[in-house]
């Protein structure tokens, strides 16, 4: 069994010798790939067009549109649900000490300063990387501790770029 949270709305998904129920009542459903992230979907004769726009494996969560309206997505299983239980949900979230350069570049910018208060998602600076300008964004939540490297500096993959506290 799943426990699925669409923005607020909670519901519950079985699949048991191949049939399938949300909330306890049988779904019909059949699925068609259009394309890479993107999928058709029919649930009791209802047609959704569904795209996934972004997915966070250490989350369970994912951002999709559905018929062109944004969603969010968490996604619990039987597992997690024992890890909380436990209290061991808490080990999982990973709280990201540093942001190493994805790729090799150039600093352009520093956008964010020592002692500010980074949430994931938060740009932190840009780097430039065969003539593309990428905003490096913070993965977890956390204070800046340092800053490790200065405008202009040209950096290999794997730099440390920022150290969170």
């Amino acid at each position: 069994m799943l426990n699925i949270k669409v923005n607020n709305q909670q519901f519950q998904y079985n699949l048991h010798s191949g049939e399938a129920t949300l909330d306890g009542k049988a779904v019909n459903a059949d699925t068609i790939k259009l394309g890479p992230n993107k999928y058709h979907l029919i649930i009791n004769h209802q047609s959704y067009t569904i795209e996934l726009l972004e997915k966070s494996e250490n989350q369970k969560t994912m951002r999709i549109l559905v018929n062109g309206v944004k969603q969010e997505v968490s996604i619990k299983d039987k597992y997690d649900h024992l890890l909380s239980e436990l209290g061991m949900d808490k080990m999982l979230s990973t709280k990201a000490n540093i942001v190493k350069a994805p790729m090799p570049g150039l600093v352009l910018r520093i956008i964010a300063k020592e002692g500010d208060q980074v949430k994931k998602g938060d740009a932190i600076l840009v780097l430039e990387a065969m003539k593309m300008e990428n905003i490096i964004k913070a993965d977890g939540e956390g204070i800046i501790k340092k800053i490790c490297v200065i405008e202009k500096q040209a950096v290999e993959k794997n730099t440390v770029l920022v150290e969170l506290a």
